[in-house]
């Protein structure tokens, strides 16, 4: 069963094995002189204190490479449920071939534990080491990652560390599951796609961001979390600031909220960049005729304004990554169980 097994299986896998040398070459190849270039750039810059005009111009300098790898690694996982675990048991169902093999002496059960044996561990270490290679490759560019692209951001995350390869073995169950009920190729990998997606986006917006209760902080305004400041000096002036969806002193964060509050801890704007707040000022260095600057920034701070944030700290990564890889393997041993039952007592 096992030979018949990856007779089936082999030409697939054999592709996707050649991408993945193919990627590791690439990778081993340019990975040395990307951290050989930003550790140059950070010695040059703190000297002058210039490192954030650095972290703009290493990261734009290779956000297309930085884009692509992640998207490959969040893709690889949906085409394992698409490609693999779709069409498994449908392909089967489609010829009639699996009332031969369920005639002669193998089980149902010892049929599908091979088929899901093989080619799930196949998909999860393929998913595995595409991520961890590009973990390693893409990491002076998460260190230099603005906000919305920083290591915990949820775009970025998925892609990362050893969650793939929950995602991967998730998917191609769920593939193989949708086609034991639909018993049609096409409409399983829709159907698959679809709740892949489903469960893909509400995980980063209703579960992750509780995996472990998250910080709240007020800060000091500053570079960091302020993406600028100016003087309206219409009706007797007031100060606009921009609020930044990043917190002083742990950067790559993933803010989950912010705003911008008085003195007495009345909530002025929340948002991020895009939202405005508006102080009012009369005199001193926030006054009508003077331009905006860091003796402006400072005397906001002195007024009592402060930055409140909700933030998830960079130093979970890890513990997140091992939690949600946790609960996909939770999902996966749970959809495992009901294609045995559902093979056994109902699929004919």
């Amino acid at each position: 069963m096992i030979w018949l097994t990856w007779r089936q299986f082999r030409g697939s896998a054999a592709m996707m094995a050649a991408l993945l040398v193919i990627l590791a070459t690439a990778l081993a190849l340019t990975g040395p002189g990307l951290a050989s270039d930003y550790s140059a750039g950070i010695a040059a810059c703190t000297q002058d204190n210039t490192c954030d005009r650095f972290y703009d111009r290493f990261l734009g300098g290779h956000d297309t490479s930085f884009m692509a790898l992640t998207l490959v690694v969040l893709l690889l996982p949906a085409l394992a449920g698409l490609f693999w675990g779709a069409p498994l048991i449908t392909r089967e169902l489609e010829a009639g071939t699996h009332l031969m093999v369920w005639n002669q002496s193998i089980t149902r059960g010892r049929w599908l534990a091979v088929k899901l044996g093989l080619m799930g561990l196949t998909a999860v270490a393929f998913a595995g080491l595409c991520g961890l290679m590009v973990t390693w490759w893409s990491d002076p560019l998460d260190k230099s990652a603005a906000e919305d692209l920083a290591l915990m951001a949820p775009l970025v995350f998925g892609a990362r560390g050893i969650a793939p390869m929950g995602y991967a073995a998730f998917t191609f169950v769920l593939g193989v599951t949708v086609g034991m009920l639909v018993r049609r190729t096409l409409p399983a990998m829709a159907l698959t796609l679809a709740a892949f997606a489903a469960i893909q986006l509400a995980m980063p917006l209703l579960v992750r961001p509780h995996l472990m209760p998250p910080i709240t902080s007020t800060f000091e305004l500053g570079k960091t979390n302020v993406n600028g400041i100016g003087i309206n000096r219409d009706r007797g002036g007031y100060v606009e600031i921009r609020l930044r969806s990043a917190v002083p002193g742990d950067t790559g964060a993933w803010v989950l909220s912010t705003a911008l509050i008085d003195a007495s801890g009345r909530t002025i704007a929340s948002g991020d960049d895009e939202a405005a707040a508006r102080v009012s000022t009369t005199s001193g260095p926030c006054a009508p005729s003077a331009s905006a600057g860091d003796s402006c920034m400072v005397e906001i701070n002195r007024l009592g304004y402060r930055q409140q944030a909700t933030y998830q700290p960079l130093e979970r990564f890890w513990p997140f990554q091992w939690i949600e890889t946790g609960i996909y393997a939770l999902l996966t041993l749970g959809l495992t169980w009901f294609s045995f039952w559902w093979i056994r007592r109902r699929l004919s």
